[in-house]
């Protein structure tokens, strides 16, 4: 059975101006797994540890579920974590405690990420964005943008990756074919995608590119770019690569 726990209140999740969504329209999920040893960012190998890459991870992991909750917050949406392996659940309330709990469904991220979109839509949520949990220094406005353009009536969104991949996808309605006939984790992934929504006549709405991190040239961009950003910038992962000697 599905395990679903519902956030904790934080208000009525409504804002004065323009880009706040109605409360329980929108689903914010950030896809996530427990970082372990071995099993995580295990591309940044030989160049981190196996240790050193969990706990990096588990830096980004924290960072982007902060990014979440201010952004959620803002926007007027409910924060989950679509969280992977069953029986973690102690572990990500104590990072995340105002968000909710949906386990990861599926043999494959495809039909992980499809039902997660359907388990959302079919409790009332009208708009529903999932984003990857490895691209700490992603511009909050880019998950705002992602509500706004289904808002306006998109179907469905993506956020592009400069890799070929994307770091969000975002639907009004369930994008199976966008999910489950396309071959994940590839450096054409975007590119099939979209090729498929147009084949089936989906309209897709792109937000700005940005990049996640799967390498270790990746990590020294992000270090990189950190070096030129507020100190309030992904901090857990700053203090990490300072203590590597990998930001300047």
């Amino acid at each position: 059975m599905a395990r679903l726990e519902w956030p904790k209140h934080r208000g009525t999740g409504r804002r004065s101006g323009g880009g706040s969504l109605a409360d329980g329209y929108g689903a914010l999920l950030v896809i996530a797994k427990r970082p372990a040893n071995g099993k995580t960012k295990t591309r940044l190998t030989p160049d981190l540890s196996p240790e050193q890459s969990a706990a990096l991870y588990a830096c980004f992991l924290k960072d982007t579920l902060a990014l979440a909750a201010s952004a959620s917050a803002a926007i007027g949406a409910k924060l989950f974590v679509l969280y992977l392996p069953e029986g973690e659940e102690a572990y990500f309330r104590a990072i995340a405690p105002t968000a909710g709990l949906l386990l990861q469904e599926g043999n494959d991220l495809g039909a992980r990420l499809d039902n997660g979109i359907r388990r959302c839509l079919e409790r009332g949520f009208r708009y529903v964005v999932i984003m990857d949990s490895d691209s700490p220094s992603l511009p909050a406005s880019s998950l705002a943008a992602a509500f706004e353009r289904l808002r306006e009536g998109a179907p469905a969104c993506l956020g592009p990756c400069d890799d070929g991949g994307y770091y969000l996808i975002g639907a009004s309605e369930p994008q199976s074919g966008l999910l489950l006939d396309v071959q994940m984790s590839t450096d054409h992934v975007l590119a099939d995608t979209l090729a498929r929504a147009e084949a089936l006549g989906i309209p897709v709405a792109l937000l700005p590119e940005h990049y996640d991190i799967d390498v270790i040239a990746d990590v020294r961009r992000l270090a990189g770019e950190l070096a030129g950003l507020g100190a309030d910038i992904a901090p857990n992962t700053r203090r990490w690569l300072a203590g590597a000697g990998l930001l300047v």
